[in-house]
Parts: C-alpha cells; sequence; structure tokens
C-alpha cells in the first residue's frame, strides 16, 4: 500500500496542559519511537491524521511522517481516546522498514453464505475479528476474508484454515476456532402433544 504523508512537528512540551493547548489549537501530541532511536516528543495536525487512518487500511496505514526537515516511515501503534468524545488525545508512531518483518492486528470479513447451515436453520458464531500477522509493512492486508459457503452444521473454521495473502503468515495458533456453526436450539419434542 502506498504510505500517505503526514506533518510533524518537533519540540512539544510535555505536560498535560500543555497537551491541552495543543488539543484545542487542533494537534494532537504524539511520540515517535523505533529502531534505536531515541524517543521524540512530536504533534500531529488533528484533522490530517482523521484523514490518514481513515482510509481501509486503519492502524496499518503506512506513513510518511515529516518532521524537521527529515522524513520517517512509520506505522501508528497505540492510539488513546478521550472516554466521552471518543476523540484521538495521543498516539505512538513506530518506525519501520521496508524489509523487516513486523506483527500487526487485521479485522477478519465473513463472506459467502453457509447454505447448509442456513437450511438447517442453523446459526453462524464468529467468535474472532482480528487475527495477529506478521509481514513487511508493505504486505499488510487492509482485511482478510474467511470464506463461509462451505461451512456445515457443527463444524468450524480454525486459523490454519484461512487463506492468508502472500507474504502473510498468522502470529496466533493455528487451531483457534475462527467462525463455529451451531445446530438449532429450537428442537422438537416428539413427546409434546399436538396443540388442537
Amino acid at each position: 500500500m502506498p504510505e500517505i504523508t503526514l506533518n510533524a512537528q518537533l519540540g512539544r512540551k510535555i505536560g498535560s496542559s500543555d497537551s491541552r493547548r495543543l488539543r484545542t489549537a487542533g494537534q494532537i501530541p504524539a511520540v515517535l519511537y523505533g529502531h534505536g532511536m531515541e524517543a521524540m516528543a512530536i504533534s500531529v495536525e488533528a484533522k490530517a491524521l482523521r484523514s490518514a487512518l481513515s482510509t481501509e487500511a486503519g492502524l496499518n496505514q503506512l506513513l510518511e511522517l515529516h518532521a524537521d526537515g527529515k522524513s520517517y516511515l512509520a506505522m501508528a501503534r497505540e492510539l488513546q481516546r478521550h472516554p466521552v468524545r471518543g476523540t484521538v488525545t495521543h498516539i505512538d508512531f513506530q518506525i519501520v522498514q521496508r524489509d523487516e518483518l513486523i506483527s500487526a492486528d487485521v479485522a477478519l470479513n465473513l463472506i459467502g453464505d453457509a447454505v447448509e447451515v442456513r437450511h438447517h436453520a442453523g446459526s453462524i458464531d464468529q467468535q474472532v475479528f482480528n487475527l495477529h500477522v506478521s509481514a513487511k509493512p508493505s504486505d499488510i492486508p487492509s482485511f482478510i476474508e474467511v470464506d463461509i459457503s462451505d461451512l456445515t452444521v457443527g463444524a468450524a473454521i480454525r486459523v490454519a484454515d484461512l487463506v492468508l495473502p502472500s507474504g502473510v503468515t498468522a502470529v496466533t495458533e493455528g487451531d483457534v476456532v475462527v467462525v463455529a456453526s451451531h445446530a438449532s436450539r429450537i428442537v422438537a419434542d416428539p413427546e409434546a402433544p399436538a396443540e388442537a
């Protein structure tokens, strides 16, 4: 995926009151770290950050951070949000390299129609919604599709059954159940008296 450019300002002051002033001015306090570099206190424009992270890739979006005349390839690693408003109050950026393997969480999207399960009035239970994977930054997919078309009643799809894109490996254990199907809980009682 192509990276999105994000401008960062160096030299922000540390402290809750300074952070509040930054947020009031439309900036988000942040930290940039990784690859042996001492962590740098930076800030990014709130509107630009929202735009950068609202792509299909979400937090796995590759970012090119420009700060003090230098450019850093980075990814958002941890967001802190306001408990009521839900707005981002702080963000950590990790410097990455194009040829290194990194870990990330990728959304799992169910596709297809489990016809046999539906015909038997069964139910589908998705138990895992994000898969922990390892890949090069540019190989991390926006999401992974889980095809439930061949799912039968009482069967399950495990991590080991998933079809992953080239260059992507699952970190999550292979025997973890992603999707399970269950028989209908409404079973007719053969000895129940018939209604008049």
